[in-house]
């Protein structure tokens, strides 16, 4: 990964601060996103991704930090320009943020269920879809574009559903499906596309 442009969703804590730590001992350039709130999504502070990029950089990695939220498409396509602004490009996006909202079916919320399909579903697809412009011009100007994207999905929403959980179980069903999709979509433009979970 020496010298290539890694951008991670929810970069602050939890897996995507391993994924941001290992990218960079890695010799990856790594672009820290995270709102900095809480797990349910409430709150935010900045100065969560900035001590991951700090942490990077005094172990002597190159790191920035992007605070904006990428479920939103303004945020997804600030979070590819930081890459490419500060870095030059982007090779790989890691879609990692998300947020736990549990309620049985009869007591969710209509709030408990928007939240997470935005954090976790609309947070993967946006930062998605502009990388994949990113992606898609370079190899249209003759460049040879090698990109990854790792998405997050989880058992939960594929075969281990949780009771309680069906706003995350739902919105990682999704995710699971898109990886699949975009993995057929990307191929051409020298993408490779997988899922954790």
């Amino acid at each position: 990964l020496e010298g290539r442009v890694v951008a991670i969703t929810g970069a602050a804590n939890g897996i995507g601060r391993e994924h941001a730590l290992l990218f960079a001992t890695e010799g990856a350039k790594v672009v820290v996103n995270d709102l900095g709130g809480a797990g349910d999504g409430s709150g935010s502070d900045a100065s969560a991704a900035q001590k991951v990029v700090e942490e990077i950089k005094a172990a002597g990695g190159e790191a920035v930090a992007h605070t904006e939220d990428i479920s939103s498409w303004s945020g997804g396509e600030s979070l590819v320009a930081a890459a490419v602004d500060t870095f030059g490009q982007l090779d790989a996006l890691v879609n990692n943020a998300g947020i736990l909202r549990d309620a049985f079916i009869g007591g969710m919320s209509k709030d408990q269920w928007d939240a997470v399909i935005k954090v976790h579903l609309k947070g993967h697809f946006v930062p998605l879809r502009h990388a994949t412009d990113h992606w898609k011009a370079r190899s249209k100007a003759g460049d040879e574009v090698k990109a990854a994207v790792v998405n997050t999905a989880s058992a939960s929403g594929t075969f281990m559903p949780n009771p309680g959980q069906v706003n995350y179980g739902a919105a990682k069903a999704g995710i699971a499906a898109m990886t699949l999709v975009a993995s057929q979509e990307l191929g051409r433009y020298g993408v490779r596309v997988n899922g954790i979970a």
